[in-house]
């Protein structure tokens, strides 16, 4: 299961205008984030800095099995946020399933839909840009997923 902190007077970001090109939001913030690192501690704390500000906000729940694959919803759960914080750690790139997120964020972006917003945790920008040592042992395990290794070097140059 996934959790989605909602605020008690949720805003859409659409306005009232007929307009189809008027996206509704039903997140405002979706978490990309390795839980190993970050869950109990950054994660779990702008989490809840977001909730009382009333932002409505998606993460991932830990009872969510690892190792099996991304569920519909929390792909479309990117697709119905307006913003994306990527919270860049350690052991970030040797996580498939934030990897996938990280793909799918970056097409939502392309559509001109989703503003990513990256953080980096105990990771230095530098090797994130470059692929150096936090990204390029992980992605050389993941040749199935090539794109991945440049939407890193993207998601690096957003600073």
């Amino acid at each position: 299961m996934a959790t989605q902190a909602t605020s008690s007077s949720p805003s859409s970001t659409s306005s009232s205008s007929s307009s189809s090109s008027c996206p509704r939001w039903k997140c405002h913030v979706f978490l990309n984030f390795c839980g190993v690192d970050t869950r109990k501690n950054f994660t779990d704390h702008l989490y809840i800095a977001l909730k009382q500000k009333g932002i409505i906000t998606f993460w991932d729940d830990e009872k969510l099995e690892r190792g099996k694959y991304i569920s519909p919803e929390l792909l479309k759960a990117i697709e119905e946020s307006k913003y994306a914080i990527i919270v860049l750690s350690t052991n970030y790139a040797s996580s498939r399933w934030c990897l996938t997120e990280l793909a799918k964020n970056f097409e939502c972006m392309k559509k001109a839909k989703l503003t990513i917003l990256p953080v980096f945790y105990h990771v230095d920008p530098s090797d994130v840009r470059n692929r150096e040592a936090l990204l390029l042992k992980p992605l050389q395990n993941m040749r199935k997923i090539p794109e991945l290794t440049h939407k890193m070097c993207k998601c690096g140059k957003l600073l």
